[in-house]
């Protein structure tokens, strides 16, 4: 436990000019007192450490100090492999940069770890796109890509909607990129706030001469996710109250919105004698979830709207007539 603790400390101390014995513990999530011992321990076995008194101090490597990756663990080295995606990689332009690096911690890696990517990609592969849709590259992706990497801001002009939506032209920070389900997204700070921007309705991109200070609190995968969550919830616009089964209970929350669906289910307390729930489901329109709970057969009956009722009542005797 300790020998691997070393070993981060030692990799983050060669990846920063320094870092103070605060970051250092919360990295490492130790008392900084520990910090203190480990560099000590650290310096006896031949590191360099050195250690800045005052209160802009902090610890870091002398001389240029390297170390060579030879404390990594075989499925440590494979884990870190998976990390590059590569039909990702190749629609941002970044493919001969991922590549190169590959190379080069695979040089760095003891000979028996070698075979280390070989042994990732024969094991695990990510098709981003959903079934049945062409995957379809933006255009201005690698444009886009390389401003978020170097922090630049761009002009960049987006048409709202549809393919005959509206144009619109905004200065934004690309703050990053979301591969969702095969469709690409841009997280931008444009004015005071962070939007959502699907790349492949951008009809141009022009970086700016200046670069913009990111906000270092901005957490992607949070935002993200709060937004996704937003987004879902906009869609679910009216209401339909429906009597499910056990069973039709359990497959409700795979016909549409999860979330939704479970706290619709649990605002509808214990079943009946029967084993049936009342439910007051949020949805997106009629017409989507007649299809959504059609697919439920004879574990749901609608009770409301009437007209929403009548639809599954005449589909139900369309089956009959069909089956007598």
């Amino acid at each position: 436990m300790r020998a691997a603790r070393l070993i981060k400390m030692v990799l983050l101390l060669q990846s920063r000019p320094t870092m103070t014995a605060a970051e250092l513990a919360r990295e490492l999530e130790v008392s900084e007192r520990t910090v203190t011992r480990d560099a000590q321990a650290l310096s006896e076995a031949g590191v360099p450490v050195y250690a800045d008194r005052g209160r802009a101090g902090g610890y870091r490597l002398i001389g240029g100090y390297r170390t060579r990756l030879t404390g990594l663990a075989r499925n440590e080295a494979e884990a870190l492999f998976l990390s590059g995606l590569p039909s990702a990689l190749r629609e941002m332009g970044l493919e001969d940069a991922a590549s190169a690096a590959r190379l080069k911690v695979s040089a760095a890696l003891l000979p028996s770890l070698r075979d280390a990517s070989d042994s990732a990609a024969q094991r695990f592969h990510l098709d981003a796109p959903r079934w049945y849709h062409e995957p379809a590259t933006p255009e201005l992706l690698p444009a886009v890509a390389e401003a978020v990497w170097d922090d630049r801001l761009v002009r960049a002009r987006y048409r709202k909607g549809g393919e005959d939506g509206a144009e619109v032209e905004r200065d934004m920070a690309p703050y990053g990129l979301v591969l969702k389900a095969g469709v690409w997204y841009l997280c931008a700070r444009v004015a005071e706030d962070f939007r959502v921007y699907r790349i492949d309705r951008f009809t141009s991109v022009t970086p700016a001469q200046e670069r913009f200070a990111r906000d270092e609190g901005f957490d992607l995968p949070g935002f993200w996710d709060e937004r996704a969550a937003q987004f879902a919830r906009s869609l679910l616009r009216t209401e339909v109250t429906v009597r499910v089964s056990g069973a039709g209970a359990r497959h409700l929350a795979h016909t549409g919105d999860r979330a939704a669906a479970r706290e619709a289910l649990d605002a509808a307390g214990p079943p009946d004698a029967d084993g049936w729930r009342t439910v007051t489901l949020p949805v997106e329109s009629l017409d989507v979830a007649y299809g959504q709970l059609l697919a439920l057969g004879p574990e749901l009956e609608v009770l409301d709207p009437p007209g929403f009722r009548v639809r599954f009542a005449e589909a139900a005797e369309r089956l009959r007539e069909l089956y007598r």
